[in-house]
């Protein structure tokens, strides 16, 4: 949520704004929230104007009782009853007007970073750093369904009969796979100087409305049935939320923060839950990377965190490119951010997100409360998140990228205390 005095002083620039992210349509809310910011602060003028003046008669009454002037008292009586009621009105008015303003605002995309590229949607992303050499092998690359099969570590049937689509099974040396390439970007992580959390998998509604965009919300989340509750769709969301109504030490910024939590997304309008694969589904693990800084270090923040990723898929022998995210590709929230998408052998392209970063500004911190206490008072913080590796779907990059001829898998030397010393992962038929 962008800071309403922006609008007030440049309302052309929000404008402006909006049209990058070719969102025309909410062009007409700018200059309806001026309205209604003008109206809240007529009732708000009406109100203390109302109160200042029930003050002075109140002292009145007091007066014309003392002196016996009851037909005068009773009449003031009369008048400062019908100011109560009308400040009743009012702050019954003023609440529904800011409901009102509040719900547009956070409609209104915050604003892009100057050297973000503009475009319409993801096809114009621009690519700005390929990292490892992207081999494709003189043997064929199977489709990675079939890779796990062969190396007895998918069971997709039985997840159709206990769960349905987009469910899935991991067994043996790939279930054992998944959990190390956690483990190892937790250390990861921690060697990097961030603290390791594990938050609550479920949040409430307030914490949901702060982290996210309305249609993410839509698109993403599950809801407990009953219950104020919406289980996570990254752990992002309730690493931001810890902060919801604090104020942050100045002294004690940066908080880099890694947390582990499963996800859980639905994935509305999705293409590929009726494939064969684990590319799209519903239920996933992850490990997330979170900064809350000051302002002026944000940017700096956000080029860190995706070197990080980098690093870190580096290490796994994984070639990726670094993708700036478009205008029309951002997320209302988003001032900038960027995608590593590995590469795919079979394919002979760049496919798969490994991880999305992204500064958010101070748009979380406005609708969440979050402020940093400094020597000059208090301001909202910025924040920013960053994927550091999310299986299953990360598995299938590992395995396209680590496969042999021979159908086994090398295992990367930085994983391989994580696997018993495991250097390669073999067919079921070896």
């Amino acid at each position: 949520m962008i800071d309403i005095n922006l609008i007030r002083t440049n309302k052309e620039l929000v404008k402006e704004n909006i049209k990058k992210k070719f969102q025309d349509h909410k062009l007409p809310l700018v200059d309806e929230v001026l309205v209604l910011d003008n109206k809240i602060r007529a009732l708000k003028k009406e109100g203390d104007d109302l109160r200042a003046s029930r003050n002075t008669l109140s002292a009145k009454i007091g007066q014309f009782m003392r002196e016996k002037k009851l037909a005068e008292a009773e009449e003031i009586k009369n008048q400062v009853k019908k100011n109560n009621e009308r400040i009743v009105e009012i702050e019954k008015e003023e609440g529904e007007i800011s409901l009102k303003l509040k719900k547009i605002m956070m409609t209104i995309p915050n604003i892009l970073a100057d050297d973000v590229p503009i475009g319409k949607d993801d096809s114009e992303n621009v690519q700005r750093l390929t990292v490892g050499k992207a081999n494709v092998p003189n043997y064929e690359i199977p489709y990675h369904a079939d890779i796990l099969e062969s190396l007895n570590g998918l069971d997709l049937d039985s997840a159709r009969r206990t769960s349905g689509n987009g469910f899935y099974y991991l067994t043996g040396n790939i279930a054992r796979l998944h959990s190390a390439i956690l483990s190892y970007a937790r250390d990861f992580m921690i060697n990097k100087g961030f603290t390791y959390c594990i938050p609550p998998f479920m949040i409430r509604s307030d914490v949901v409305n702060g982290v996210m965009s309305f249609d993410e919300m839509e698109n993403m989340m599950y809801k407990i049935e009953g219950e104020d509750l919406y289980l996570i769709g990254t752990s992002e969301h309730s690493m931001i939320g810890r902060f919801k109504d604090t104020q942050v030490k100045e002294s004690d910024l940066p908080l880099l923060l890694t947390s582990y939590s499963p996800c859980f997304r639905k994935e509305v309008g999705a293409h590929g839950l009726e494939e064969r694969g684990i590319y799209r589904v519903h239920q996933f693990e992850k490990q997330e990377m979170i900064v809350i800084c000051k302002p002026e270090e944000s940017m700096d923040w956000y080029n860190k965190m995706w070197q990080i990723s980098s690093e870190f898929f580096a290490s796994l022998d994984i070639p990726h490119e670094v993708m700036e995210c478009c205008s029309g590709d951002l997320a209302d929230l988003k001032v900038k951010s960027c995608d590593l998408n590995a590469w795919s052998p079979r394919q002979k392209k760049y496919f798969g997100e490994l991880g999305s970063c992204s500064n958010l500004s101070d748009a979380q911190a406005r609708r969440l409360g979050i402020k940093i206490k400094g020597e000059k008072g208090s301001y909202f913080a910025h924040t920013l998140n960053n994927t550091v590796v999310a299986p299953p779907r990360m598995l299938i990059a590992f395995l396209e990228n680590n496969l042999n001829e021979d159908g086994s898998v090398n295992v990367p030397k930085a994983l391989q205390p994580y696997m018993g010393g495991m250097t390669k992962i073999y067919p079921k038929t070896k």
